[in-house]
Order: C-alpha cells, then sequence, then structure tokens
C-alpha cells in the first residue's frame, strides 16, 4: 500500500488574511493557483505526517465527497506537490549540465570612453574620452558574423551599444547599424537595436536617427538634481542633472517608436524610491523607472548598508501598493521592478540560471573578446572566447553547468529557485569573488519581494484580469 507525503520543496503558499485566501505557488513551474478547500485539507493533513490513502481519508472531514477528495489528490500528485513516500529529489534541484546555447543577443562595448565620471562607476576599463579604446567596425562585423554561425536558428536577434557612454562613438554606432540592417535582412532574420547613454550627448539629429531605428533606450539618471548630482558628474566635478535634464526633455518631445525608460542606481544614503519615481515618471515624464540597489560594488563608500537595502526594499513596496491602485483603474504608473515580476508570474516563466548572460547573450569588447555580460567587461575573469574564433563553449558550458548545481546549496529548497535562479553572476563575485556562489544577502529580501508581488498579481486578478493583456503581453510583444 502506497504511503503518501507533502513534497514541500515544491510548494510555496501564499495567505491573503484581508480576503480569506490561500494561494498555492507551484515551484516547479512557477505557476500560480487559488486553492480550493479540498485541496488546501489535503496539504494542512499531509503537512502532520506521511500516510496513506486511507489514512488520509480518515483525517479529512466527513463532509468532503470521496470523489472530490480523490480528484484534487490526483492534481496534487500531477503537480508533484504530493507523491511517494522516498521519491528522489525533485529534478529542478538536481544537477544538471548545460549542452548548448542559443545565444541571440551581443551587447556591444564601443568604447571605454565615458564624458562623465560618476564615482560610483562599476565599469573597471572605463576610461575619459580622450585615452578610451574604442571599437572597430570589422569587429562588429565580425561579432555579427560570430553570432549568426553560432546561432543561426534564432528568428530574432538583439544588438545592444553599451560604453563608457556609447555615444562618443557614434559614427561608429551608424555604421554597425547599418550593416546589421543589411546582414540580418539577407539572412531572413530581424534584429531591433538597445541603448543605455547618460543622454548628455544627445541632439535632435541623434534623436531622429535612433527613433528612426526603432532603439529600446534606457537613461542614466538617478532622480532629482540633489540625488543625481550626488554622483552622476562631469569629468571636472560638476553635477551633470541639468544638461540631462534639459536632453531628456528634448528626447522625449520628439521620440515616438517605443517607451523610454530611466534606470536609477541607489547607492548609500539613497533610499527613497517613491520620491525618485514621482520625479523620473510624474514630473520628466519616463514611461517606465527601474530601480538597481548597490550593495557590491568596488568602492564601498557607495554601497547600501543591509539597514538601507531593507529601507528599499520596504520602499519598493509601498510603491508596489500605488502600482496595485492603479492597476485596478487600468493604469500603468510605470515601475519596471514590479512588472518585471508580474510579467514572470503572468506568464509562467522559470528559470534554472538568472539571466541571458552566457546563455541567450554574451559581451563583446573593443578588442572582439567574449565576456559573460558587460559587468564583467574589464575584470578579471576570462572572456569566453572571441569575435573571430568563437564561442568556447566547453569552457562556458561548463560555467554555466556549475551554477545549475542546486544540490547542496540554499537554492535546493528555496520556493523562489525557478525565479531567481541564485541571483545575479556579478553580484556573486563582487560579494564572494565566485560568479556562481549564490547571492545569500539578497536571499531573505527576494522571497518576501516575490511573496509581495504573488499578493498584488493575485488581487489585480482578481479585480481586474484586463490589465495584463493590455499591459503584459504589450510590453512582451514590444
Amino acid at each position: 500500500m502506497e504511503t503518501l507525503e507533502l513534497m514541500a520543496h515544491n510548494l510555496h503558499e501564499v495567505r491573503l488574511d484581508d480576503e480569506d485566501r490561500r494561494l498555492l505557488f507551484h515551484v516547479p513551474s512557477t505557476a500560480l493557483f487559488e486553492a480550493d478547500e479540498a485541496v488546501t485539507r489535503i496539504i494542512d493533513a499531509l503537512r502532520t505526517g506521511h500516510c496513506t490513502r486511507e489514512e488520509l481519508h480518515a483525517r479529512l472531514p466527513a463532509y468532503l465527497e470521496p470523489g472530490v477528495l480523490d480528484g484534487s489528490l490526483q492534481d496534487l500528485r500531477t503537480l508533484e506537490i504530493v507523491v511517494e513516500q522516498d521519491r528522489p529529489v525533485p529534478l529542478d534541484i538536481r544537477s544538471q549540465q548545460v549542452q548548448r546555447t542559443a545565444l541571440n543577443t551581443l551587447v556591444l562595448n564601443v568604447s571605454t570612453g565615458c564624458n562623465l565620471s560618476c564615482t560610483y562607476c562599476y565599469k573597471e576599463d572605463l576610461d575619459t574620452p580622450g585615452a578610451s579604446k574604442r571599437m572597430n567596425i570589422e569587429t562588429a562585423k565580425a561579432a555579427v558574423e560570430m553570432l549568426l554561425r553560432e546561432s543561426p536558428q534564432e528568428p530574432r536577434y538583439t544588438i545592444v551599444f553599451l560604453g563608457g557612454e556609447p555615444l562618443t562613438h557614434l559614427p561608429f554606432i551608424k555604421d554597425a547599424v547599418a550593416y546589421c540592417e543589411r546582414r540580418f535582412a539577407e539572412a531572413g532574420k530581424a534584429v531591433e537595436f538597445v541603448m543605455t547613454t547618460n543622454a548628455t550627448l544627445l541632439t535632435p539629429a541623434t534623436v531622429d536617427y535612433l527613433d528612426k531605428h526603432r532603439f529600446g533606450l534606457s537613461i542614466s539618471m538617478d532622480g532629482p538634481q540633489a540625488i543625481h548630482d550626488r554622483h552622476r558628474k562631469t569629468i571636472g566635478g560638476v553635477g551633470s542633472y541639468a544638461t540631462v535634464r534639459r536632453k531628456v526633455d528634448m528626447l522625449l518631445s520628439r521620440y515616438r517608436s517605443r517607451p523610454v525608460g530611466a534606470r536609477v542606481t541607489l547607492t548609500a544614503g539613497v533610499t527613497d524610491v517613491e520620491y525618485i519615481w514621482e520625479h523620473l515618471f510624474r514630473e520628466v515624464g519616463f514611461a517606465e523607472v527601474g530601480f538597481a540597489p548597490v550593495t557590491s560594488g568596488p568602492v564601498d563608500t557607495f554601497n547600501l548598508s543591509p539597514a538601507e537595502v531593507v529601507q528599499v526594499f520596504a520602499g519598493m513596496k509601498q510603491l508596489g501598493q500605488r502600482y496595485l491602485a492603479a492597476a485596478l483603474h487600468q493604469y500603468n504608473i510605470g515601475f519596471s521592478n514590479m512588472h518585471q515580476l508580474l510579467t514572470n508570474l503572468y506568464h509562467g516563466y522559470k528559470k534554472s540560471l538568472p539571466c541571458g548572460a552566457g546563455l541567450k547573450m554574451l559581451s563583446v569588447n573593443h578588442a572582439g573578446e567574449l565576456d559573460l555580460c558587460h559587468r564583467f567587461t574589464g575584470s578579471e575573469l576570462s572572456s569566453f572566447g572571441n569575435v573571430q574564433t568563437g564561442v568556447d563553449t566547453p569552457r562556458l558550458t561548463e560555467f554555466l553547468s556549475a551554477r545549475l548545481k542546486r544540490e547542496g546549496t540554499g537554492c535546493a529548497t528555496c520556493y523562489i529557485r525557478n525565479l531567481c535562479a541564485g541571483g545575479c553572476y556579478h553580484e556573486s563575485y563582487a560579494h564572494y569573488g565566485n560568479p556562481v556562489h549564490p547571492t545569500y544577502h539578497y536571499c531573505e529580501l527576494m522571497r518576501d519581494w516575490v511573496d509581495f508581488g504573488i499578493s498584488i498579481y493575485s488581487r489585480i486578478q482578481k479585480a481586474n484580469p484586463g490589465f495584463f493583456a493590455r499591459y503584459i503581453n504589450t510590453r512582451k510583444a514590444s
């Protein structure tokens, strides 16, 4: 006679006390379910210990019909929430091996030079414009050809332009775009372009060019002037806010092809998420605002303290409540951290690795060497090949496979393992000196953030499901 037990590693519950609802988060698939009474009774009964089917029925209220219970039990078994006793460790937390990559994105580090001198910059290869090392067009062409050789089956590719400040090398960008548009069209493939810029070098002509080629733009801007000018200074030590604001106003007045977002870097002493969002979304007019807390930067002076990180997450939850209130009225307030989490939950995205770095994306430095991502360009982590000889696939897949090994780590039993997947490689590298080490310093905060996101998602899904159709699917398609 089979003995049943609860596979706790595959299940996480979120209770909405004010609505007397129990939500089941299915960890392996990242799917979210509303639990009915039969399901919750079975789970609660098995939490007291494993038992046979007959013993389980005896533990449950008599008014629940056996047919209903058996149907619910079968559903839970299909999901591997209830299993036969002594079943092996779930597949998604066993050691696995990456067999191949499917590259579709290249980050071109077009120049090591930047016209600003932001005090918190993580770039280890940063130079002044006059001393910058620039990528030439032949390296860019070789990178595109390598991408097509490595992953000829991909229907769509993305080329990202980064620096330093990429607009210090605008003629190169124009040459690279022209080559990409022609070459990908010849191959019957689609291509899109993305750029992160400090905005200081934007002109109407440049904006119109970027608009014509439908660049996805992200502007580095840290908030109101007093906050922005603390660290985002010119080489001469002057705050850059006035210039950036003037350029952004011009950009937003004439850019039509895609929404423009702001990327905010939160450093020591800067934790007021709502205040910064109010300025950038309501006053400046960005379509989205995303926040990146600094906890493992190369200069400790700029890292948020543990107490400040808690304050940041509390502020993000406060802004998340405003996101909820707006969503219930079919309005999106452009809080991209929350929007991304809800996108993952809505589509049931699951990931075994923290991001596409090495798997779908590689970064190309000015000399054509391939780095895991742009954050590692200039670091001591060895490259994974170059654009001439191609990807060092054995070394890359070995590296990625090392991050897949969850047994013996906190990730093995963590219920957000398929949303977080251990955290950012560069965060691990900076904090622990090992890019495949889980980011344990974020774990509790990230679990709380996911629980909060689940509650927000479920409330929107119940009261205004049309919000997802209008904003989440549209965002995915774009």
